[in-house]
């Protein structure tokens, strides 16, 4: 009902934009209402190529970029070129058109007729730059976005150095939240280390359009940090904010400006974006037992290229440098093997059994953690609750929009972020175990969102879903469908670009 408000309000402004240009052309003023005809009268007056404009009008976003460069062709109709009035004729067509018509009694006459105007080297320049800039800022702002992995939490399915192009089609392009910002830039000003790159002067709510389908269980997706709503501008997403108030207290954290940096909030779209696996989807519950991803109780596939943290035995010592990278361990994963504090390197199973091949190797040990041994650091952190940890975990039950959710003293851990910050209500737990939500005694809650439980790869050495819960549905960015190009930091020459890697569909 909204779009169709929107198109309304649209039309009833192009009707007196356009009234001097229909009638100065001798076309009836009142054909500019008619959906996409009015539009296509537009485009012949103006003389323009049609197949160069009128199909890109039914293409969300594209069209609004169209419709400007229509709106110039028109201001040239009226001999206005210089850049201020080429600006109100975009930004305010429908009083900056009829003032010419009606107030100024200027005529139109179609650009293309009029005696040529010849610009100068720098406004061509200018218009040129103007151009490209809008058109991909438009393309990566509801389109697709290029994306690098910055980290191994996704190896060796996604190795460090992948470039990917991110669909924001494939689930529905997000409308963003935040639109004043510095182009090109996720979160913070270009040589600065916590300046914010976008004003909080408009926001706009949450809103998706439809896309080509709906998140499927194992897509690699890319999604805004759920715990980065708070961020520490020396540790940014390398350690929460949650966190590092967990390890070092609130006062700490606030006050040492030296240790801690700023404290900042963002947007959900200004986020840090990650990329990892879609394993759980709404209204699915989630377990691991020794290491096993289960979904519903049904054991999960696993993907082909799924990483554990292994031991050798008797020491990795015996493996010559050239032969762990014949294997494909990288030079930061040897680091690991030969720190005293981890002495593990993650590995594939097909390398796992490559390496017990080499001679001197007596045997590669899966490193596993206990069932029942909690680990303090997981969601929901309460270990002694949910005694969880990485390889043994849940189950957890990922909440569906529209869901009702039973809340307990014991389970309400699980969802106090979702409630609180996720969904914008006010918590309040009391000593006695009863719960306030927005003041109101509460022992349900019924959910506003589709949530989703994301996890790498590689499982041992990946900070995601067990660290800090559910990624919300208006976190998501898109999915990741192709790596275009891959870069090497390990090897020199031509050896640097993975060949194999370029214009690969990620599956």
């Amino acid at each position: 009902m909204g779009w169709i408000l929107l198109v309304i309000i649209y039309k009833l402004l192009l009707l007196p934009t356009l009234w001097g240009v229909f009638s100065d052309s001798g076309r009836n003023p009142f054909l500019s209402l008619v959906p996409f005809y009015g539009e296509w009268i537009w485009i012949q007056l103006l003389k323009v190529k049609w197949y160069g404009y009128f199909p890109f009008l039914f293409l969300p976003f594209i069209n609004v970029f169209v419709f400007w460069l229509l709106c110039v062709e028109t201001s040239y109709g009226y001999q206005r070129r210089k850049i201020w009035e080429c600006f109100l004729a975009c930004a305010f067509f429908f009083i900056y058109f009829p003032w010419l018509h009606f107030k100024n009694r200027e005529r139109f006459s179609c650009a293309k007729d009029l005696p040529p105007v010849k610009k100068s080297p720098a406004r061509e320049w200018f218009d040129t730059l103007v151009f490209a800039l809008t058109a991909v800022l438009i393309i990566q702002a509801f389109y697709f976005k290029g994306f690098v992995i910055p980290s191994s939490s996704m190896e060796k399915s996604l190795n460090v150095g992948d470039f990917l192009f991110v669909s924001k089609t494939a689930y529905g392009p997000r409308v963003p939240q935040t639109i004043l910002s510095f182009p090109f830039v996720q979160h913070t000003l270009p040589l600065t280390n916590d300046k914010p790159s976008y004003l909080t002067w408009i926001k706009l709510p949450y809103r998706r359009l439809p896309g080509w389908g709906q998140v499927r269980r194992n897509d690699v997706i890319v999604f805004n940090f759920p715990d980065g709503d708070t961020v520490s501008s020396r540790f940014q997403s390398n350690i929460s904010y949650n966190t590092l108030v967990k390890e070092a207290g609130r006062n700490r954290v606030w006050n040492e400006k030296a240790t801690f940096g700023r404290i900042t909030y963002r947007p959900v779209d200004r986020r840090e974006n990650f990329v990892k696996r879609c394993i759980g989807l709404p209204g699915d519950t989630v377990s691991i037992r020794n290491r096993q991803v289960y979904i519903n109780g049904q054991e999960a596939a696993n993907p082909p290229l799924l990483q554990f943290n292994y031991r050798i035995h008797p020491s990795p010592a015996v493996v010559s440098n050239r032969i762990w990278q014949e294997i494909g361990v990288s030079k930061d994963d040897l680091k690991m093997l030969f720190h005293p504090d981890y002495a593990s390197v993650p590995l594939t199973q097909e390398m796992a059994e490559r390496l017990e091949k080499v001679p001197g190797v007596e045997a590669v040990e899966p490193m596993m953690e206990p069932l029942g041994l909690g680990d303090g650091r997981l969601f929901p952190f309460s270990p002694s609750e949910y005694p969880w940890n990485v390889d043994n975990y849940g189950p957890v039950y990922i909440p569906a929009k529209g869901d009702t959710l039973h809340l307990t003293e014991q389970n309400i851990v699980l969802y106090e972020r979702l409630i609180r910050i996720y969904e914008n209500n006010s918590l309040q737990i009391n000593p006695d175990g009863s719960i306030l939500i927005n003041g109101q005694a509460a022992d349900t809650y019924v959910c506003k969102m589709n949530y989703y439980w994301a996890m790498g790869d590689n499982r041992h050495n990946s900070a995601d879903s067990r660290y800090w819960g559910f990624v919300p549905e208006d976190h998501m960015v898109g999915k990741a469908f192709i790596v275009w190009f891959s870069w090497n930091k390990d090897a020199s020459g031509f050896k640097k670009v993975r060949w194999n890697k370029i214009m690969r569909k990620i599956r």
